[in-house]
This record gives C-alpha cells, sequence and structure tokens, in this order.
C-alpha cells in the first residue's frame, strides 16, 4: 500500500511531494486514513533548522490532525478499525510503539512516532485519543495542538488564576489558543501583542480585552496604560532573544514568563536573574504539558458548553500538493491556522 507524502529531504528546501511505501503494521501501531492536519510552527522550525542539523532526513512531518482508524497491529487495544480518532504528538495511554520506517524507490524514509503530512499514516497507539461523534476532524487538527498546548501553557504551566492580568505574545497559532485558554480561565486583563493587525483583531474575538501592535507601539508603554497593578503571566510564543527579554522586563516582581516558542540554537538570552530569587520566574514548556488522554475529552466539553467555535481561527485549507505554498503564506504572517484537507 501507498500513500501521498510531503517529505523533508534538505532542510531551507521545499518539502517533496511523492508516493512512499506504507510499512506492514507491528507491535502497537496503528493505520489511520487522515483527513486533517495542521501545519504547526513547528514543521516551518524543521525546515529552517531552528534546533540544528538534522540527523533523520530524510523524513515525513505533521504531528496533530483527525482521521479514521483503518487498521490497528499486534496487541493494540485502544481503538479499532472503525474509530475516529484525534492524532497527537504528545504521548497519552497506550503502547509506545517502535517509529514506522518508510520506504521510496527503495530508500529509507524516516518517521517518529506520528507523522500527519500523508494520507495514510501509520502511529504509535499512544498517539491516538478517541474523537466523539459531537467533533469534526477540523477541530480534531486544532485540539490535538494548538488549544492543548495554548491551554496547558496558561494553565498548566503558567497557573493562572481568576482575574489575574495575561499578556500573549504572538498570537498566530498557538498563541491564539492561549488566548481563548486565558479568556475562558479567567483572565483580567487579557492583553493579545503581535505585529499583524488582522492576528489582533481575531485575538479579540477569542477574549482579548486590549491589543497591541507592537510594531508600531511601544510593549512595555502599552501594557503599563493597560494593566493597573504588575502583570502577572505572559505567554511567548515568538522564541526570539529581544522579545523574551523586553517580556522579562515588562512582568511583575511575582510574575510568570512561560516561553512556548522555540529559540534557534545558536541564538543566547541576556537575562538579569536576581529577580527570581524574590519570586518572578522564567518556565519554559513542552507542548503546555499537556496530558492528551484526560486533556483533549474535558476541553471539548469546555468547548461545547462555552459555544466557542473554535474551527473559526481557520484562515486557510488547503491540499497536500500546496503544502509549500501555505508554509510560506504562515511565515509572512499571512495566515492564522492552516489545515491540510485529504
Amino acid at each position: 500500500m501507498k500513500t501521498k507524502a510531503a517529505i523533508l529531504t534538505e532542510q531551507r528546501r521545499p518539502l517533496e511531494i511523492d508516493e512512499v511505501e506504507i510499512p506492514a503494521l507491528s507491535y502497537g501501531q496503528v493505520l489511520v486514513q487522515v483527513k486533517a492536519t495542521r501545519i504547526c510552527g513547528s514543521q516551518l522550525g524543521e525546515v529552517a533548522g531552528v534546533k540544528g542539523p538534522d540527523k533523520f532526513l530524510p523524513h515525513l512531518l505533521g504531528h496533530e490532525g483527525g482521521g479514521i482508524v483503518l487498521e490497528v497491529g499486534p496487541e493494540v487495544t485502544k481503538v479499532k478499525a472503525g474509530d475516529r480518532v484525534m492524532l497527537h504528538w504528545r504521548p497519552g495511554t497506550g503502547i509506545q510503539a517502535r517509529p514506522a520506517v518508510y520506504a521510496r524507490r527503495g530508500a529509507r524514509i524516516n518517521a517518529g512516532n506520528i507523522t500527519t503530512f500523508q494520507e495514510y499514516t501509520v502511529v504509535s497507539e499512544n498517539r491516538v485519543t478517541l474523537l466523539p461523534d459531537s467533533a469534526n476532524f477540523e477541530l480534531a487538527s486544532l485540539m490535538a495542538d494548538t488549544l492543548t498546548t495554548g491551554f496547558g501553557s496558561v494553565c498548566r504551566v503558567g497557573r493562572l488564576e481568576l482575574g489575574e492580568s495575561v499578556a500573549v505574545i504572538g498570537v498566530g497559532g498557538i498563541g491564539m489558543g492561549a488566548v481563548l485558554g486565558a479568556q475562558l480561565a479567567g483572565a483580567a486583563p487579557l492583553i493579545a501583542v503581535d505585529v499583524e493587525d488582522h492576528k489582533l483583531e481575531a485575538a479579540r474575538r477569542f477574549g482579548a480585552t486590549h491589543l497591541i501592535n507592537s510594531r508600531t507601539q511601544d510593549l512595555a508603554t502599552e501594557l503599563a496604560r493597560h494593566c493597573t497593578t504588575p502583570l502577572d503571566l505572559i505567554i511567548e510564543t515568538s522564541g526570539r532573544p529581544q522579545v523574551i527579554e523586553q517580556a522579562w522586563s515588562c512582568l511583575g516582581p511575582k510574575g510568570r514568563l512561560v516561553l512556548v516558542g522555540v529559540m534557534p540554537h545558536d541564538q543566547q538570552l541576556r537575562l538579569n536573574t536576581l529577580p527570581m530569587h524574590f519570586g518572578k520566574r522564567l518556565l519554559a514548556t513542552e507542548g503546555g504539558e499537556s496530558q492528551p488522554a484526560q486533556d483533549l475529552p474535558r476541553y471539548l466539553r469546555l468547548l461545547a458548553r462555552s459555544g466557542v467555535d473554535a474551527t473559526s481561527m481557520i484562515s486557510h485549507r488547503v491540499s497536500l500538493a500546496e503544502v509549500n505554498e501555505a508554509m510560506d503564506r504562515m511565515r509572512s504572517g499571512e495566515s492564522l491556522h492552516t489545515l491540510i484537507l485529504f
């Protein structure tokens, strides 16, 4: 069996679209027909080499989506053929299987425990969670990372308390999830910061009470204007050292700065750590420390009760053949959330 897939063959080069051979299922693996997957900033980072040279090239990409189980491997008990599932990169319950290895014209194509930029994928059992009939595959794609990471960064890592002040710097994919999570968790005020006005207006729709365009406005001045008390929590998604340093300086003396964005491997940060001895905290997160088996059903219930249509965050829907153009739009700041639909 073969599937069309997007393949990263060389960093800082476009992805190649080609057919790959799907391996037979082994212990703990699940074959899923992908219906929708989100393009994440992490994939832009992989292509750009943000974390350094990639020792696994060539390999497949994508780590969040929704689909239908077609077949299960030995010892899989969590799901069965025909089940609708969310696909997520954070490990959930079930078997941690060996990563699948695909082939293209006899050459090895690597994959991790989950890849989704393809119509059919082999994933580890602990990377799937049942999707309720009340939720569609587009919502599954958002729940699998952007919402769980955003919500977790605010509540699980940042430990937001009711009525605390929050600023989210960078309201693209994950940042918009953080805005929605902070709104649902009772942040006041809730300040969105970005350099794109269309993203700021979207943040307003999802609960931001104040907007700052840091390209045209001074961040420190505007944050002080909107907060009558020291700022409690900042979620930083850009990964840019100068932005992180500025965010640190704007935080209150007992505030928390949560780093979501990944800083390039060849850059460094300069911070005065003295305030950390008196209660100021610098925190970094991996996926909002989400626990998919617990968090995904709970967040779906929360969204249903709130009446929020999270899929209205999606700005672009594309085919697999359009993936490189879609990633260019993300780099330019044009798109908010981009989904590949199969």
